[in-house]
């Protein structure tokens, strides 16, 4: 692997070392990193099985999965390894003098020199949103990491709410596509790309008149996520609105309204985090039928 493909990754595909689980797959293709994935997992332990962290050649750690302590061992334990081995942290290791936060064990697969063309073929896969896994070493309890496409939530709306969502999700790490009112025309579709099964589209206006359309559009595409605010006139309105324009009871069933979680919220702010940990709650269920 040549320096400028990872940096054609880097310029072309910015937003993957922006994605949380995403961090270390794009370290690791660097050229000298060390990629540690966590395969077993005995007890209680902050992170899913399959969390990584990558140590640069300068040292540097992309990516946590404990308070500091676990990652710095990780990071010594890289430097002495030759070989991709699996070791184990915590409870049951044969080091006596480090121990977990939480108490329990963890096998960590301990890479010093991943496929580093394999890493570049999975960020590819992401960046061309679809699923994709990384092959892991065959004397791994796992076998294949594998990742999502990262989740991207597309608003369209007016005022306050769509504001505060925008700045909420920016300071989030959530990718928000923000889609005025004014750069809109009633009746008429988006014209946008139709969004994908790792996408939510949530409609935040007051005036509703302005939702049919862009509902239609949502709904016939293969968002995990639709919603809507409104409170209950507006939401009985839109459901007859879309029965008028056919839709069948299965498909009016996946517009959430009301939308957040939980329900209720007053203020644009509590509306946006409301639904944005609604979103993602959704979207981190989606890792167990990936």
């Amino acid at each position: 692997m040549s320096s400028c493909r990872l940096e054609a990754i880097a310029s072309e595909k910015e937003y993957l070392d922006e994605d949380e689980d995403h961090l270390a797959l794009f370290a690791a293709a660097v050229e000298g990193a060390a990629l540690c994935t966590v395969v077993g997992i005995e007890g209680s332990f902050s992170r899913r099985l399959g969390a990584q962290l990558a140590i640069l050649p300068d040292g540097t750690i992309v990516g946590t999965l404990a308070d500091g302590c676990l990652e710095q061992q990780l990071a010594s334990d890289c430097r002495q390894t030759n070989a991709a081995i699996v070791k184990r942290y915590g409870s049951g290791s044969s080091t006596i003098d480090f121990r977990l936060p939480c108490g329990g064990g963890l096998d960590v697969l301990l890479d010093p020199a991943p496929d580093r063309d394999a890493c570049l073929a999975t960020l590819d896969a992401l960046w061309r949103r679809r699923e994709a896994q990384l092959l892991l070493a065959p004397n791994s309890f796992l076998t294949a990491r594998r990742y999502l496409p990262r989740l991207v939530v597309r608003a369209f709306g007016e005022g306050p709410e769509i504001e505060a969502l925008h700045a909420i999700g920016a300071a989030s790490g959530i990718a928000c596509q923000v889609v005025e009112k004014k750069t809109l025309t009633l009746a008429r579709c988006s014209g946008l790309t139709p969004a994908d099964r790792w996408t939510a589209v949530v409609l935040l206006f007051h005036d509703h008149e302005w939702e049919a359309t862009l509902l239609d559009e949502a709904l016939d595409s293969d968002a995990f996520y639709v919603g809507a605010q409104g409170g209950h006139n507006a939401r009985s309105a839109r459901l007859d609105e879309m029965r008028r324009r056919g839709l069948t009871e299965r498909n009016l069933g996946r517009i959430r309204s009301p939308i957040g979680t939980p329900s209720g919220s007053r203020t644009p702010q509590s509306l946006a985090l409301a639904v944005l940990a609604e979103m993602t709650g959704e979207y981190e269920r989606l890792r167990s039928i990936a």
